[in-house]
Formats: structure tokens, sequence, C-alpha cells
């Protein structure tokens, strides 16, 4: 059994221009937008959600990228409204969110 339901780790990586990078996508304040809300959602904790920096997940070209873990589930987003929905969907409900998925 895993430590934590869900575990999601935001690449964070950052690459000189002209390289795509999630860095350049904001990936930081999203990664902290996230952790915000699944503590405001009473989420997070051993059992629970665990949200994570991650140095480069190698998928630069489909970014910026999160990935969820047991399930093994890779994201793009673009604004808030992208991780709502992709926490409000997956972390607590449990239904992959398909228009985000890579």
């Amino acid at each position: 059994m895993s430590y934590y339901k869900h575990h999601v780790f935001f690449c964070l990586n950052k690459r000189d221009a002209p390289e795509a990078c999630c860095a350049c996508h904001d990936a930081e304040g999203m990664r902290e937008y996230a952790k915000k809300r699944v503590k405001e959602l009473k989420l997070s904790g051993p059992g629970q959600v665990r949200i994570n920096a991650s140095g480069c997940l190698d998928r630069c070209e489909e970014g910026p990228v999160i990935v969820v873990y047991p399930e093994e589930v890779w994201y793009t987003y673009v604004d808030k409204s992208d991780i709502d929905e992709i926490i409000d969907e997956h972390l607590v409900k449990g239904r992959v969110v398909e228009r985000l998925r890579i």
C-alpha cells in the first residue's frame, strides 16, 4: 500500500531559451496553488495527497507537466482552473481528466 493515496509531482525544471521548459509556464506558482488548495480541502497528509516539486520529467515539449502516482497519469495544464479540475476530478473523485491527459 502506498504511503499517499495520490502523490503529485510538478516539473519545475528551468532550461535556457529557446528550449521548452515547465518553469517558463509558472510551474512553481501552480505547484504552490495546488499545495494550498489541497490543504484547504483537508486532503493533505499520510494516506491522502502529497504535492511535490520535481526536476525534469523529460516531457518538455508537452509541458508544463505533472504526474499523479500511483496511477501514473500524466497531465498538462494552462492555468489554475486546470489545476482545480485535476484536484476536483482526479484527486477527489478518482476520475482521470482526459482533456488534460498526455
